[in-house]
């Protein structure tokens, strides 16, 4: 049986896009200067063909026509089970990374396709067009299909050609807004102002399509914390975008941020500081349906998730229950949530839990001064 089938894949994605089969339309970032931003650190832009992507389609058809006769072979009808995905992932002869890849999106349903990498929207309308049309007739199960997208790049789309991306099977677009303050995002180099942010996140959702912004809490430091909150929450209520993500800073090694953090151009905001922030950020997003997502390890309140207007005030209250918590509390819940341990501030009414934690804190207390938040830091740093 013939095993090879190998298909591009870029390096990383939006944490939602979990289930989702991955498939590079174009390489790397455009723009790849963002002063907090590694991840395609001295790799070069590229388009690939519209016949790359679809031969890249066609791999990844045979992957799946594969998977499902290995499925028959195992007496399993066909169907993506448990003894399918123990098959491709235990045999030696199965190994091929895409291969896999097919399999774990078929077992999560395989409905949902990602178009990688930072920026593939901006692909000329009729490549992606016609990219999305033959992905939808090679797996016509597909029925949600998502991208990145810079707002200086929806800028110069019009709202006609985001309708015919839509037509064509682009259900979900995710743009790193990050900030809505323009002296900070002149800063962080990310080469937007906020008014771009504001048309082209305009622009996406007059045309149907469903609108994900991320957002850095503590982007903007010690310096500019209140007129990160205020500039970024006014950019989105100018906006009304579905979702908004919100992904706590965490500054990487290697990065340019990182330099400027060494020299004492940039500080960065104590953990409490940022739930802080956040609350602010709340606060200021008025006359919006947006829902709110903190769907990533790197934020302390996970919880915070709901539907603007209604559940604002409850969002808000998880906050104000967390920062009226007793200092003792707050760093069980701080060491809880990094090691992975904790989920929500209803995880503290474990006793065993807490005291373990709690004996912890008490140890670094007693250890070398500053060594918790270093440590802290630490954790967090793997997670990025």
């Amino acid at each position: 049986m013939e095993m090879e089938h190998v298909f591009e894949q870029g390096p990383i994605r939006p944490p939602s896009e979990a289930k989702s089969l991955l498939l590079r339309v174009t390489r790397n970032c455009p723009w790849n200067r963002c002063a907090f931003c590694h991840s395609y650190h001295g790799a070069k832009f590229s388009v690939r063909s519209v016949e790359e992507v679809r031969k890249d389609i066609d791999e990844a058809k045979r992957a799946a026509d594969e998977i499902q006769r290995i499925s028959w072979a195992l007496g399993e009808g066909g169907g993506i089970t448990d003894a399918v995905i123990d098959r491709v992932f235990r045999d030696g002869e199965l190994s091929v990374d895409s291969l896999r890849s097919v399999a774990a999106w078929l077992y999560f349903g395989g409905e949902s396709v990602f178009l990688q990498d930072a920026n593939s929207i901006v692909l000329k309308t009729d490549d992606l067009v016609e990219i999305l049309q033959y992905l939808k007739r090679t797996f016509p199960g597909v029925t949600r299909v998502t991208s990145y997208c810079r707002s200086k790049t929806a800028c110069r789309k019009s709202v006609e050609e985001f309708r015919r991306l839509k037509e064509a099977g682009l259900t979900r677009i995710h743009i790193g807004l990050e900030s809505g303050y323009d002296p900070l995002l002149e800063f962080i180099r990310k080469g937007v102002t906020a008014e771009e942010h504001i048309e082209g996140g305009r622009r996406i959702v007059a045309s149907g399509i469903s609108l994900s912004e991320y957002v850095i809490p503590g982007l903007g430091g010690t310096q500019w914390s209140r007129e990160h909150a205020l500039e970024t929450a006014r950019v989105l209520n100018a906006i009304n975008p579905d979702y908004i993500r919100l992904r706590t800073l965490q500054v990487r090694r290697e990065t340019e941020l990182h330099r400027m953090m060494k020299d004492g151009r940039f500080t960065p905001l104590p953990e409490e500081d940022v739930v802080r922030e956040i609350r602010l950020f709340i606060e200021h997003l008025d006359d919006i349906e947006s829902r709110i997502v903190s769907d990533h390890i790197l934020n302390l309140l996970e919880e915070l998730e709901g539907k603007l207007p209604e559940d604002r005030e409850r969002l808000l209250g998880i906050i104000d229950d967390y920062l009226a918590l007793p200092e003792d509390d707050r760093l069980v819940f701080r060491l809880g949530r990094r090691k992975g341990i904790y989920r929500g501030l209803r995880d503290l009414s474990d006793r065993r839990t807490y005291d373990i934690l709690k004996r912890a804190i008490d140890d670094y207390r007693e250890g070398e001064p500053g060594k918790l938040d270093r440590d802290l830091h630490r954790i967090m740093h793997h997670y990025i």
